[in-house]
């Protein structure tokens, strides 16, 4: 069957489960129903309870009181046979596919649980394809980092390292009025060149892939420091082995912690720690800044989410019990896939 064949058979396939559910739910729910009146039925032609004509007061209070009570059960079942779905309407306002793995249990009758699993198996494939497109993105987002930084090395690195030397050779030759001033053109163009190399290095972690994890980490830390943001960092020793992935994930997660905490928290100074955690490790960053204050998040913290979607590792993002921030990776030894299943029992 080619792949136009087999997505009718699928639609087709879920016409009719689509078509069994809700014949299933409105028996459901006219079953419940049918019980409550026939009930009601059945106490009102055994009752001693007689309608005149006019209607009496007493009998008008009666079969109003048996009214209220018929609808007050008849919503009360209602509402338990359907509360299975109270709670997928939960789960479904407020699914996010960057915090995957959230489910619930298929449970109920009548068709019920049939939705729940079915729910559960559309979160599966769409967790499952928002990883891969986010993979893509972020692939060809690290290869256009690396042509960028290339850039700046080979192109404009260059042109402004040729340019100080001819600034070095122009003030040798000028009277010292003139020389002074170009001193401080090539003080100005130093310093140009140093920040450009320092962007080409956050661009492309050449340390990374050079010196490990923790150097590279590190070396991020440092930089910071020097930045007006007084950094520690702390690692164990003999950290696992978990792959070029998994540690890009780790550093990007790390830098863009940093940027956050330089940038938004207001903070004197950052904690940086890299520790086991199980099998894996866990990155986890901590600043005495003014904390999150219920602010929503940021292209940056979606980012990082996507990054630990990618290699099923957990991050989480709070306020400190002491003040400030902290962001926390933990990665697994063996990643998981992005749409393992845990059940949510709300």
């Amino acid at each position: 069957m080619d792949d136009r064949g087999a997505d009718r058979a699928r639609w087709k396939a879920g016409g009719i489960d689509e078509e069994i559910m809700r014949h299933s739910l409105f028996w459901r729910i006219f079953l419940l129903n049918a019980a409550v009146l026939l009930g009601a039925t059945a106490l009102l032609l055994a009752g001693p309870v007689t309608v005149s004509t006019p209607v009496l007061v007493r009998e008008a209070l009666i079969l109003g009181g048996g009214l209220a009570a018929m609808l007050a059960i008849n919503a009360a079942i209602v509402r338990i046979g359907l509360s299975p779905l109270a709670r997928l309407t939960r789960t479904m306002a407020t699914t996010d596919l960057l915090r995957p793995g959230r489910r619930l249990t298929a449970t109920g009758a009548g068709g019920v649980a049939e939705l729940i699993s079915t729910f559960n198996t559309m979160l599966d494939r769409l967790e499952a394809e928002r990883a891969i497109s986010a993979g893509r993105a972020l692939s060809a987002q690290e290869e256009e980092r690396g042509r960028i930084a290339q850039e700046l090395h080979d192109e404009i690195g260059q042109t402004l390292t040729a340019v100080l030397l001819d600034l070095k050779r122009v003030a040798a030759q000028s009277p010292p009025a003139v020389r002074e001033q170009l001193l401080q053109v090539q003080e100005t163009t130093r310093n140009s060149l140093d920040e450009i190399r320092r962007i080409a290095r956050r661009l492309r972690p050449g340390v990374l892939e050079e010196l490990g994890l923790a150097t590279a980490l590190k070396s991020l830390a440092a930089e910071f420091t020097a930045s007006g943001v007084k950094v520690r960092f702390e690692s164990d020793p003999d950290l696992p082995d978990l792959g070029r992935d998994a540690e890009l994930v780790l550093y990007r997660v790390g830098q863009e912690g940093l940027t956050n905490v330089a940038r938004h928290s207001g903070a004197r100074q950052a904690r940086l720690t890299l520790r086991r955690a199980g099998g894996g490790v866990e990155l986890r960053i901590e600043d005495d800044g003014r904390g999150l204050g219920g602010a929503l998040e940021g292209a940056g913290l979606r980012g990082m989410r996507e990054r630990a979607m990618l290699i099923g590792a957990d991050l989480s993002v709070g306020d400190a019990d002491d003040g400030g921030t902290t962001v926390r990776l933990r990665v697994p030894a063996s990643p998981r896939g992005p749409g393992a299943e845990r059940e949510d029992p709300a």
